[in-house]
């Protein structure tokens, strides 16, 4: 038996189950701080900071960008294509 079926499920999900972050007092002033200067929450700017983190070692952050993986395709590869006046294909 693990721990984790000693939580109840009615009524609560896995994405809203929280976790423990330790801070040393210095690091969280800066970010309660940078949170306030942004007129946001400490919790944005964790959001914004994991997102970055998986997106720096290539793990999609959303289905979009797991789609997006999967069939190959780069954000920089789906530029629109343009036709001049000759009707010749841009890029």
């Amino acid at each position: 038996m693990n721990h984790w079926t000693s939580i109840p499920l009615d009524g609560w999900s896995w994405s809203r189950l929280r976790k423990l972050i330790a801070f040393d007092d210095d690091t969280l002033g800066k970010l309660t701080q940078l949170a306030r200067d942004r007129m946001g929450t400490l919790q944005e700017l964790a959001d914004e900071a994991f997102a970055d983190l998986l997106k720096k070692h290539g793990i999609p952050v959303d289905l979009k960008d797991a789609l997006r993986k999967s069939a190959g395709v780069s954000k920089t590869s789906i530029a629109k294509k343009t036709r001049s006046k000759t009707g010749k294909t841009k890029t």
